[in-house]
């Protein structure tokens, strides 16, 4: 399908625009991957696009003969070109990177990809030193009320945490309840349509696009099966994951349970955080912890019925740490390089949710859905700190529903999970 871009009116700006439009200026190509629904087509619209064509390929239509004669392809489709949804058409790739080889100016291709299996791979394998990625998620919380000129306030928290915490910044004006943001989740289309109307949405999306991108990848054999899996997984979320409990479960194999979870995070609607050892502290958990990718298919997996349900709801807590780590995700990977992210739990109780490391510092945060934290919670952030003596850590912190900035302890903070920085982009 060959598209004549729109823009749409409701468009909200990306924060990722800036950073997408200067790796185009450099290199001959970029790729763009995330999960179905995240905006990547509408991102290269209201940007790139405004000069290119796009074409979007199907899984089942051979668009223009692009699978059969990829070079007949490309030749009448010169560069700029914005290429969607390249896994249905992973023969062109051979001949991208020969055109580029021939010709390594900046600027010729724009990829897009739903799977990081594949097609991805083989471009990230094929194309090293060609092509650079961008990971494409759904809204950040300034992206919902279209805030996204606001530098994120990850990024100042990792330069100067004292001048974030002294610093006048406000919250972003979401008119939102908590709740209501939670069970729509942060696809940008969740935003902008009828309350009443979400569950049929993420139902829908389940169903044509996640199944549809399963049976791409994998043989599934019982889709009602499969069907519970991802229920479970839902119902998992923010947990350390253990493969042999999730077979039980289902009446299928610790393999079987690794091998669907690889096909989640394939999809992008799974990731997980390692868990940090490090040398002084031998009694610590080594399994990672997993979030499902949104909030609203995990309220639509588990049949939660309304945003104020969430509220009695025994995953309340699970689902507001899942927005948030996602949240610190997303935020993550608008920096270059990008931090990383660890969860930390000593087989004695004592936890970290995620810890950071950037430029040699590790900064632990807690994640507490409450709105009056204390003392008390930061025993994680203390526990660490003993642990791990000749670490470099800086100030703590707990993101959590509180009205403003306050000092918990001597060397840790909480924060507004919805904090606007005062400082904007000019």
């Amino acid at each position: 399908m060959i598209l004549s871009l729109k823009f749409d009116i409701m468009y909200h700006q990306r924060i990722l625009t800036n950073r997408l439009e200067r790796l185009f200026s450099v290199f001959p190509l970029v790729v763009v991957s995330g999960a179905r629904q995240v905006g990547k087509s509408t991102l290269l619209a209201n940007t790139l696009g405004r000069e290119m064509d796009m074409v979007v390929f199907d899984p089942v239509i051979d668009i223009e003969n692009a699978r059969q004669d990829p070079e007949l392809f490309l030749n009448n489709r010169p560069p700029p070109v914005i290429l969607d949804e390249i896994q249905y058409s992973p023969e062109l790739v051979a001949a991208i990177k020969r055109r580029v080889d021939r010709e390594c100016k900046p600027g010729q291709y724009v990829l897009t990809g739903s799977q990081q299996w594949g097609v991805l791979r083989s471009i990230s394998e094929s194309l090293a030193g060609r092509a650079v990625f961008l990971d494409l998620d759904g809204f950040t919380l300034s992206e919902t009320v279209n805030q996204s000129g606001h530098e994120p306030w990850l990024e100042q928290w990792l330069t100067d945490p004292l001048a974030l915490v002294k610093s006048k910044s406000g919250r972003l004006p979401i008119k939102r309840t908590l709740y209501e943001q939670l069970w729509r989740g942060f696809l940008p289309d969740a935003q902008f349509i009828p309350l009443d109307t979400i569950p049929a949405f993420y139902q829908a999306y389940q169903r044509t696009y996640i199944e549809r991108d399963v049976r791409l990848l994998a043989d599934v054999s019982d889709w009602q099966l499969f069907g519970r899996f991802l229920r479970l997984t839902a119902a998992l979320t923010a947990q350390e994951i253990n493969h042999s409990e999730i077979g039980r479960e289902l009446g299928i194999t610790p393999q079987t349970a690794g091998r669907w979870l690889d096909i989640l995070k394939a999809t992008f609607q799974w990731f997980e955080l390692p868990a940090f050892s490090g040398n002084a502290v031998k009694k610590v958990s080594g399994k990672p912890k997993g979030y499902i990718s949104d909030t609203g298919l995990a309220c639509a997996a588990q049949a939660i019925s309304s945003p104020t349900a969430i509220g009695g709801h025994p995953l309340w807590g699970a689902l507001f740490e899942t927005a948030s780590v996602a949240e610190i995700k997303k935020q993550c990977s608008f920096l270059s390089p990008s931090p990383r992210m660890y969860h930390w739990r000593a087989y004695g109780g004592a936890e970290v949710d995620i810890l950071l490391e950037y430029n040699g510092k590790f900064y632990p945060i807690e994640i507490k859905a409450k709105t009056n934290p204390s003392r008390r919670d930061t025993s994680g952030i203390s526990a660490f700190r003993a642990g791990y003596p000749n670490l470099s850590i800086e100030k703590g912190l707990i993101l959590a529903p509180v009205e403003r900035v306050l000092q918990i302890s001597e060397n840790d903070f909480s924060l507004p999970w919805d904090i606007m920085t005062e400082t904007a982009e000019v």
